[in-house]
């Protein structure tokens, strides 16, 4: 496994696993007001998934388009959103891998005036956004009473991709990383 496929999965399944909590939710609990983030789980959920359709669009070259302001869409309908958004994302991130652009830019055209963003910054600061707010959201979820929240952790993911997949570590070699 390389790192932007720990990366990419970890930030997969966290997410799916955060909308799988809140599946059974009412809407008085996914609108509750809190003091933190965006203050609701579903404006917390509708930003992180929006943020990822819209940036994943700017590092490929395209323009960004806007989901219709739906007030209160539903777990379901931002779970749809989030598999094609995250799909998307995964494909620009294996393109700036496959093809070594890192250190390429891309315009955001968001900002105004528009800048120049290196597609490696822009993988990663899609990566650590949605970590914020998954937070912000599971930190949500427990004040809510929804039991059995997952730690989150990377290295929780890899145990169990590990054993499900069957796959061994390398051993250290004896330089280290000095």
């Amino acid at each position: 496994m390389d790192l932007q496929y720990i990366l990419l999965g970890h930030d997969h399944t966290s997410t799916s696993t955060v909308l799988a909590l809140s599946r059974d939710l009412s809407d008085a609990e996914l609108d509750r007001e809190f003091d933190l983030g965006l203050r609701t789980l579903r404006r917390t959920l509708v930003h992180l998934i929006g943020n990822i359709e819209v940036w994943s669009a700017l590092m490929a070259g395209e323009l960004p388009t806007r989901h219709p302001a739906e007030p209160a869409p539903s777990i379901d309908v931002l779970k749809e959103r989030f598999e094609a958004a995250h799909a998307h994302f995964r494909q620009v991130a294996e393109w700036v891998q496959r093809t070594d652009r890192s250190n390429t830019a891309f315009v955001d055209v968001l900002d105004d005036p528009p800048r120049h963003k290196s597609l490696g910054a822009g993988i990663a600061h899609l990566i650590t956004h949605s970590m914020l707010h998954r937070s912000e959201a599971l930190h949500i979820l427990q004040r809510l009473g929804v039991p059995n929240l997952p730690e989150g952790d990377v290295l929780s993911w890899e145990n169990v991709i590990r054993r499900v997949m069957n796959l061994e570590m390398d051993s250290p070699d004896d330089d280290g990383w000095k």
